[in-house]
């Protein structure tokens, strides 16, 4: 990494992550106060393991990188396929338990995706831009993404799939997708959302929904989760109860309080300003992140950049959402502040490929 390559990488985001990683270390302290910090200890060690491999990802260029992508989507839907296969952890096939530790091939699934993609809409568009709307090609594109969706449905694991969908709806709006197949879309998800609920969607997935809508529908059951995280948030007022001093998080009210509703410990213990502070921070690495799809060297970097924004975008979105009971719950944690090796090592990485693109920038191609 020579002094212009560093020089033009964007710091600020890795400084917001880092507190964002330390945040959500004080959380776990806190919230694993009744295990002796069993999930605190493993997320350290997922944490060390991310150092080295983050800075190899920055190191080597993405342009050579994102040539390995499918080959390493090839080898996750195998994983995908082979998890679907092992025993259920809360109703759900989506962990492999190696050694103590459960990895997650959805999670890295992300990154392989994300490239493949990129690399697949960019070598389409070497004939001309318009070549990402021609019907075929576009279909070719959205079989990539659609593949592992549906066998990450299968898990059940509805929150990651929509993740894989945000970011391929980024990624081909910035392609320059003629916007008669994003009108069509829309058009059809409304009008499918009803079939799917009456007659596509388990029971399950059903009664998270109408919780949603009305939690004190079954207040002791499905909507016990959703109050008492809406309790915990609204107990902490402006500075909170204390670090492992909330009631909700250390009587056992909130679960699982380590990675679904973390943000509801914080809410709690360290009250409004710190919240704040990560929503607040969250916005500063998407604006920044989107800035870099934007100033990339290439369309490559554009589009891996921009289906990462939609990556974190969606996860944020819907995990703070699902715990203040504005959006449903799906089970999606909060990057880099939720307890989980997979998920902090995917994000990381994740990140590292945004420090390598805007540290390789030269001039935009970004398409206004």
């Amino acid at each position: 990494m020579n002094k212009k390559f560093l020089k033009n990488v964007e710091w600020s985001i890795l400084v917001c992550v880092i507190i964002l990683i330390a945040i959500g270390c004080i959380a776990l302290y806190s919230a694993t106060q009744s295990t002796e910090h069993d999930e605190l200890i493993k997320q350290l060690i997922w944490l060390g393991i991310s150092i080295p491999v983050v800075l190899a990802v920055i190191s080597i260029d993405y342009g050579l990188i994102i040539k390995t992508a499918p080959a390493g989507y090839i080898i996750m839907l195998i994983l995908l396929i082979a998890v679907l296969f092992t025993n259920p952890i809360n109703g759900a096939t989506s962990w492999f338990t190696v050694g103590g530790f459960s990895i997650q091939p959805a999670e890295f699934a992300k990154i392989f995706v994300i490239l493949t993609l990129a690399l697949t809409i960019s070598k389409i568009q070497e004939k001309g831009r318009n070549e990402i709307s021609n019907l075929f090609k576009l279909g070719l594109c959205l079989l990539i993404v659609a593949i592992p969706v549906l066998l990450i449905v299968k898990q059940p694991d509805y929150g990651t799939a929509i993740a894989f969908i945000i970011a391929t709806i980024f990624m081909l709006f910035v392609a320059g997708i003629n916007k008669k197949y994003i009108i069509t879309s829309i058009i059809l998800v409304v009008a499918i959302l009803p079939i799917l609920y009456f007659y596509v969607l388990p029971e399950h997935a059903k009664t998270r929904i109408d919780v949603f809508l009305n939690p004190n529908l079954d207040p002791r059951g499905s909507g016990y989760n959703i109050i008492q995280s809406k309790l915990a948030i609204g107990s902490g007022q402006l500075l909170g109860m204390g670090v492992t001093q909330g009631n909700q998080t250390q009587l056992g009210y909130l679960y699982p309080k380590t990675t679904d509703f973390i943000f509801s410990v914080i809410g709690e213990e360290m009250g409004f300003v710190i919240a704040g502070l990560i929503i607040v921070l969250y916005v500063v690495i998407i604006t920044k992140i989107i800035y870099i799809a934007k100033t990339a060297k290439d369309d490559k970097g554009s589009y891996i950049a921009i289906g990462i924004a939609g990556i974190f975008v969606f996860h944020m979105v819907e995990n703070i959402g699902m715990t203040m009971g504005l959006l449903p719950i799906t089970g999606v944690p909060l990057p880099f502040v939720s307890y989980g090796g997979s998920s902090l090592l995917t994000n990381l990485i994740l990140i590292g490929l945004i420090l390598n693109i805007s540290g390789r920038r030269k001039k935009s191609l970004f398409i206004e």
